[in-house]
């Protein structure tokens, strides 16, 4: 990169300055054409480009026209968990949707046998330790109205199967999740396995957001 050897494939890039290379050969880091999907994620399907087990792909239920182009999940979804899930080409965009500075709130529905006991939405609404650290404050209420689930929750954050981890330190399984939000975009009524591009307008808004001031 920029004349310099680079062996961290996780090695931040500028798009707008940086100059990359392969085998001497210039690669194009600017899409020519940009695309934004939204998808409703099935169970059973994998959130990634390749599995070497065989197991089908995020990218194997879109549409015939999307599948040669370069797309990328923005985060995860467990094989388990449903609900949407965005793809595109767009480096800013995946940058800004996934960096926690950015602050995009991700809304969940899952469901649990029973009810949270007063103490226990205490502490998921307070933040409290898990193997990997602190988890942030979120936001919780008990639904009625889309069974089979019984609660939303809403996050900032987004380790690896944090929701599920959340709940079972405090002894509870989730047979069912599902993202219904993030940030400004909502699931809506798009069907189980169907694919939209986001609007123009949608693109937009995710764009311009700016990290929030700090407040120390």
């Amino acid at each position: 990169m920029n004349g310099e050897p680079v062996e961290n494939f996780r090695h931040p890039i500028n798009l707008e300055t940086d100059r990359v290379s392969v085998h001497g050969k210039l690669i194009d880091l600017k899409p020519r054409h940009t695309v934004y999907l939204m998808v409703n994620k099935p169970a059973g399907i994998i959130t990634t480009t390749s599995d070497e087990r065989g197991r089908k792909t995020v990218l194997d239920i879109l549409p015939e026209k999307y599948q040669h182009l370069r797309l990328y999940p923005v985060g995860r979804l467990d094989k388990d968990s449903t609900g949407l899930l965005l793809l595109t080409n767009d480096g800013e965009l995946t940058y800004k949707l996934t960096h926690p500075k950015f602050e995009h709130e991700k809304e969940y529905l899952i469901h649990i046998d029973g009810r949270l006991k007063p103490d226990e939405k205490r502490k998921l609404e307070k933040g409290f330790e898990l193997e990997d650290g602190m988890t942030y404050p979120v936001a919780l209420k008990e639904v009625k109205s889309s069974p089979p689930f019984n609660y939303s929750i809403t996050m900032h954050e987004g380790r690896k199967r944090q929701v599920r981890r959340m709940l079972a330190s405090l002894g509870h399984q989730v047979p069912a999740l599902k993202r219904i939000r993030m940030g400004s975009l909502t699931l809506g009524n798009l069907k189980e396995g169907a694919t939209r591009e986001l609007t123009p307008a949608e693109v937009r808004i995710l764009l311009a957001t700016k990290p929030p001031k700090s407040t120390s």
